[in-house]
């Protein structure tokens, strides 16, 4: 039987990680963005303050680059000595944007901090802030960006401790939107003795086993278009029979949002306006009081579409909402991109049963819909020529073998508008 402790889970803090592009934005909404990752990292200490934590884990990626900015730095040193003076201990691992063959200035660590070294991996013990033992706590940092061996091999439990964490800046599972660094599956580290496995290095926070506990805090602070929705950390109570419990904290200072806005049944141009603002509005909302950056997507059939092909209706409602939106405070929505997925109006009916070409092309697109594995092997073959080649397939080889439905979808309406068009000049 152990005691009762509580800890904060967080990865992939990217301290000072450039946000590029968005030249025309307003200078408010660049500096936002410049200053996010900071923010969330304060965040991080004012949680782990406020909820009274016996110390904090993190599992990699402290820093957005090896050669990790001064600011970044000193950034951390000043948040850790906050959790110092509260009696928070921290345990970290250097990932691969931030292993420790990159520069670094000399800086003192302060009291409570423990950072595990490079090449084989180490164990510290955690306490309560009573002085109890609470847990073993393990890791072991990149000693360089590329490290693509199983690291997980690596790791046992000892016997001395009531509970046992890991920390582990690696791919589990081979997920293929990030380098296959530190590969290992989940059958290796639910069978090693270990409670909980605190892991960095996906940027999507999820659970991928429960007791014992396998976990992606995901990143503190969403960093571009492709990160939506809320970051943080998971802050985690441990019983003293073992009894685990998570709950997620957002920490993201400024907040990446998708909206899907569907053109059906929306007549004129003012109309379609109108959709796109409550849906910025939704998107305020969801952000729970933190500016927004917000991409917008139109989709769907409608009397607009052949207005939307052009791209100048698209901009012209893109510098609108712009406008009309921005209003410098602490809960601001920016419109950075105003994106049109729409397509002709269709008799879907009446396609699914043409004799013709088109109508085959239909069919065949409903069964690559309903048949995940046939669509995966239809689109390999489709791209064979682009994966074959020496640049491009090495710079898209990740993402085969999870080519999206929706560009199913899309190839499918483009293909059949076209046709229906061709068909119409005759």
């Amino acid at each position: 039987m152990g005691v009762s402790f509580r800890f904060i889970h967080a990865a992939d803090l990217h301290l000072d990680s450039p946000f590029r592009g968005l030249v025309k934005a307003p200078d408010a909404v660049r500096t936002a963005l410049s200053a996010a990752t900071f923010a969330a990292l304060r965040r991080l200490t004012d949680a782990a303050i406020e909820h009274e934590v016996d110390f904090v884990v993190v599992a990699g990626d402290l820093f957005d680059e090896a050669d990790r900015s001064l600011r970044a730095q000193f950034a951390l040193m000043k948040e850790w000595e906050r959790l110092a003076g509260h009696g928070i201990a921290v345990y970290a691992i250097h990932g691969n944007h931030d292993h420790l063959g990159g520069r670094r200035a000399r800086l003192k660590l302060p009291d409570g901090v423990h950072i595990f070294g490079a090449n084989r991996v180490q164990s510290a013990p955690a306490y309560t802030r009573g002085g109890e033992l609470a847990a073993n706590v393990y890791g072991v940092s990149y000693g360089e960006r590329a490290v693509t061996e199983n690291l997980a091999l690596s790791y046992a439990a000892d016997a001395d401790a009531p509970y046992h964490i890991a920390l582990l800046h690696g791919n589990v599972g081979g997920d293929p939107s990030h380098d296959s660094y530190a590969p290992c599956s989940l059958e290796q580290l639910t069978g090693g003795g270990f409670h909980y496995w605190a892991l960095g290095h996906i940027h999507k926070r999820e659970v991928l086993h429960q007791y014992p506990h396998v976990v992606y805090s995901g990143n503190s602070q969403g960093r571009n278009p492709r990160e939506i929705g809320a970051k943080g950390c998971y802050l985690v109570d441990v019983s003293a029979s073992g009894a685990t419990d998570l709950t997620f904290l957002p920490l993201d200072a400024v907040r990446w949002q998708e909206m899907i806005v569907p053109i059906e049944g929306a007549a004129t141009e003012q109309e379609l306006l109108s959709r796109l603002q409550a849906a910025a509005g939704s998107a305020s909302e969801e952000g729970e009081g933190r500016p927004v950056m917000l991409r917008l997507k139109l989709a769907g059939s409608g009397p607009l579409h052949a207005r939307l092909k052009d791209g100048s209706l698209t901009a012209a409602l893109l510098e609108q909402l712009q406008e009309e939106l921005w209003r410098e405070g602490s809960a601001w929505v920016y419109v950075h991109s105003l994106e049109a997925s729409t397509f002709a109006q269709m008799d879907w009916a009446a396609l699914a049963m043409d004799d013709g070409f088109t109508g085959e092309l239909y069919r065949l697109g409903e069964r690559l819909r309903e048949n995940s594995e046939a669509w995966r092997m239809f689109a390999r073959a489709a791209i064979s020529d682009i994966d074959s080649h020496a640049k491009l397939g090495k710079l898209c080889r990740r993402s085969w073998d999870e080519l999206p439905m929706d560009w199913l979808e899309e190839a499918r309406l483009l293909a059949i508008e076209a046709i229906a068009e061709e068909g119409e000049k005759e």
